[in-house]
């Protein structure tokens, strides 16, 4: 399951290996905004490369949403009432949590006025910002999309999804297989078209670079976060999650898909440094992530030891983890052990980077225990498989 997702229906079995994947993916963001600090400057330039790509994870999350969410609905009379209340369940406890938890870091920023590149805007727009990160909306407003707790703005893109899924449940679950595959085939297509535009037409007026390009950016931001641009992703998922039910399938042939998946993924990953950001940002990794989700959701012998209870609490958790690891890398990453010479940071380490991840994935179990896990169940009004 993605971050935002997981089984509710259990008369299906449990696909244990796409659990533990999605605590995988949230460990590459959280590497990848350790890179993006700096944090990684001991790494050799391999490591760099690799964590430096790791905001196309958000593209795999969107997938397996869509994925799991047919999983767990498809077949099935669709009850919107206990489908909405399952998902703010899910949704909202730890994305309070976490908003209220940053927001005095995120509010020194505004006040300070630091050198981050948007942060001006939220000096002006401080209350707007407030109310579309609550009623999660921030992703709609592109300069918007990053205030409070950045990470927050896939969750907003997430709602979107959730509002769209009961119409595309009905229609996808009626075509062929041949549609199937032409709507994911067009989906993929229309992720690469809107950053192709992007990179025609040079809205922001930057050249393309193959690198991080800078936040703060009206027209890239849109691209990056806007709910629309990023649905394409998720029905790409919903249509493997409809192939996936029809059944029929040689699971002798999972290890091939796995294999195909990733090797596809090594091809693009290596070949980044040629390829635009944008381009790289939304959904060229999509067929990928497809063999690879269709692959391991066919549970392959080997795929076994996923379902360990250390694997399955360590996959549970990885929402928390996404929504919080920036708090707790920062901390630790940055945060002095001795006197300060000259006035700066310490040097990142090794050391720091590996207690950087394993306090995060800690903290991530925790608040999965403590506040997620509880307030779930009040919320879901005893409605247990909501």
């Amino acid at each position: 399951m993605s971050p935002f997702q997981e089984d509710l229906l259990t008369d299906r079995p449990r696909l244990a290996a796409l659990t533990f994947l999605r605590y995988l993916a949230a460990l590459w963001v959280l590497t990848f905004h350790m890179n993006a600090g700096g944090g990684l400057r001991w790494a050799p330039t391999w490591l760099q490369g690799l964590t430096s790509r790791g905001y196309v994870a958000v593209t795999f999350f969107f997938m397996l949403s869509g994925f799991i969410l047919v999983y767990t609905y498809g077949g099935r009379e669709l009850d919107l009432k206990r489908f909405w209340n399952a998902r703010l369940a899910r949704l909202y406890p730890v994305y309070l949590f976490s908003t209220l938890l940053l927001a005095p870091i995120f509010l020194f920023g505004v006040l300070h006025h630091p050198p981050f590149p948007g942060m001006e805007w939220f000096g002006h727009h401080l209350g707007l910002s407030a109310v579309l990160v609550l009623t999660m909306q921030q992703a709609w407003v592109p300069l918007a999309a990053l205030g409070w707790n950045g990470v927050c703005w896939a969750v907003s893109a997430e709602v979107f999804f959730y509002i769209l899924f009961p119409l595309l449940l009905r229609r996808m679950t009626r075509m062929s297989l041949g549609q199937l595959a032409a709507v994911a085939l067009l989906a993929w297509l229309a992720a690469l078209a809107a950053a192709g535009l992007y990179i025609r037409l040079r809205p922001d007026g930057l050249a393309m670079t193959a690198w991080v390009m800078p936040d703060g950016l009206f027209w890239l931001q849109a691209l990056k976060f806007n709910p629309l641009v990023r649905l394409p992703e998720f029905i790409a998922g919903m249509a493997c999650g409809v192939w996936f039910l029809r059944g029929g399938h040689a699971s002798q042939r999972s290890s091939q898909l796995i294999g195909a998946g990733v090797a596809l993924l090594a091809i693009i990953l290596a070949l980044a440094s040629r390829i635009p950001y944008p381009l790289m940002h939304t959904g060229l990794t999509a067929p990928a992530f497809a063999a690879i989700l269709c692959g391991f959701a066919l549970r392959p012998a080997w795929s076994d030891f996923t379902h360990s209870r250390l694997c399955t609490r360590l996959g549970e958790s990885s929402y928390s983890l996404y929504l919080l690891h920036g708090l707790v890398v920062g901390i630790v990453l940055f945060m002095p052990v001795g006197p300060i010479k000259n006035g700066m940071p310490p040097s990142p380490s090794l050391i720091r980077s590996l207690l950087g991840i394993v306090l995060s994935t800690g903290f991530g179990v925790l608040i999965l225990r403590y506040v997620e896990e509880p307030l779930r169940k009040k919320i879901r009004f005893g409605h247990p498989k909501g």
